[in-house]
């Protein structure tokens, strides 16, 4: 802001009574030439103002006129790749197209690589956006301290056992492998039928080691606009670096690492580009630190064998449906909590829930709860299992999705 001009003193006159009429006179001629120089500087000042407030009313119109085109024209998201003297390389979301443009001072002052920024249909850059901290936060869960303990899980002990010992020990215990001299696995791939306890796991053992707990689907990182998987890959990964130590677990891993087709639609180019980014993320996540890596599946069958060789997932482990004495322990820690009455036998409703995953035991359970809630009951009975089990068992017959479809 330009300081308002200093005023130049007024003259004053004054008149000696006893002076001549001569001497009155010249000093009259004086105080007038003083009033004019007074008068000229005044001019020079005014016409100053009103250049200067020419010069306002310019820079007014021309703020107006780029606040209408901002309202008025598209921008596009891009992603700043490279800077240099001759401007900045910029590649516009969507069509995956990098032009170099030019930088000016004031938003060369802000901008770094990496940066997501506003382009105009000439692929200027209009502004710096924040970074996306919030929306990956959206677009992956965060427990910094699951509530699973091993004791919820049952009928997995040996599967749980190779679990901790790739993905807790180096964890908790890191100086075991340096001193032995082998590196521990890299990573974990969990595979096996919807609702046996895949997910459990993982949490159960971020929370014995005090971990960050990070999740995502692998159908969330299909993303319909092209690089974005991609991105949202390298965000999962620096996030995990963020918040160590952490354990990065992608469920439905199979949405992601389906195995390679000659397919030459734009979709299936994306998915495997994001497959790539993955791949490429987990070899240079060679030291990792506090962070161990876990993948599950429903459909093993399905991934490229790229990402299960060796180096990537050194382990992969099977969780298969629960047998007769794994089911019992399921139901025993699913009922801990229900008043149950004392002729409830766990051995035959174990053997009645052949085929069950744990998901579909548990829902098994509430449906026994609900059925003693509807008589009045405070007591869980032997006959609401049975009842459960045959309206369950109806449903499926039916086609009809119960409970179950929908916990797993």
């Amino acid at each position: 802001m330009s300081r308002s001009p200093t005023l130049p003193d007024r003259p004053t006159l004054e008149l000696d009574p006893e002076s001549s009429p001569e001497e009155r006179l010249a000093a009259l001629r004086d105080h007038l030439r003083q009033l004019v120089d007074v008068n000229d500087q005044l001019e020079e000042q005014l016409a100053a103002v009103r250049d200067h407030r020419a010069d306002l009313r310019e820079e007014v119109d021309d703020l107006q006129r780029e606040n209408e085109t901002l309202k008025t024209a598209s921008l596009y998201l891009a992603t700043v790749e490279d800077l240099s003297e001759d401007g900045a390389v910029v590649k516009q979301h969507g069509n995956n197209q990098e032009v170099l443009t030019d930088v000016s001072d004031r938003t060369r002052e802000r901008v770094e690589v990496g940066d997501r920024v506003t382009i105009n249909d000439s692929f200027s850059i209009q502004d710096v956006l924040d970074d996306e901290t919030d929306a990956r936060a959206q677009a992956m869960e965060v427990d910094q301290s699951p509530s699973v303990e091993y004791e919820d899980i049952g009928g997995l002990d040996e599967e749980l056992r190779e679990v901790r010992e790739a993905v807790e020990d180096p964890l908790v215990n890191p100086d075991q492998f340096e001193h032995v001299g082998v590196e521990p696995p890299s990573g974990v791939l969990l595979h096996g039928p919807p609702g046996t306890g895949k997910t459990m796991m993982a949490k159960a053992v971020a929370n014995e080691t005090d971990a960050t707990f990070i999740k995502m689907a692998g159908s969330e990182l299909v993303q319909k606009f092209i690089g974005e998987g991609s991105r949202l890959v390298r965000d999962l990964f620096d996030l995990a670096e963020q918040e160590e130590p952490a354990i990065l677990f992608i469920d439905e891993i199979d949405a992601v690492a389906a195995e390679r087709t000659d397919s030459k639609t734009s979709g299936d180019a994306e998915v495997q580009r994001t497959m790539m980014q993955l791949l490429n993320e987990m070899d240079g996540f060679d030291e990792r630190g506090d962070i161990r890596i876990i993948a599950a599946t429903n459909r093993f069958d399905m991934l490229d064998s790229a990402i299960l060789r060796p180096g990537r997932f050194d382990r992969l482990i099977e969780v298969p449906e629960p047998d007769q004495a794994a089911r019992e322990r399921i139901l025993d820690i699913h009922t801990r909590g229900m008043n149950l009455a004392e002729a409830v036998d766990y051995a035959a409703l174990a053997r009645d829930t052949e085929g069950f995953s744990g998901a579909e035991l548990e829902s098994l359970t509430t449906e026994a709860g609900m059925f003693a809630i509807r008589d009045g009951r405070e007591t869980v009975t032997m006959a609401d299992f049975e009842d459960a089990l045959e309206k369950i068992q109806r449903e499926e017959e039916n086609g009809t999705p119960g409970y179950a479809a929908y916990v797993q």
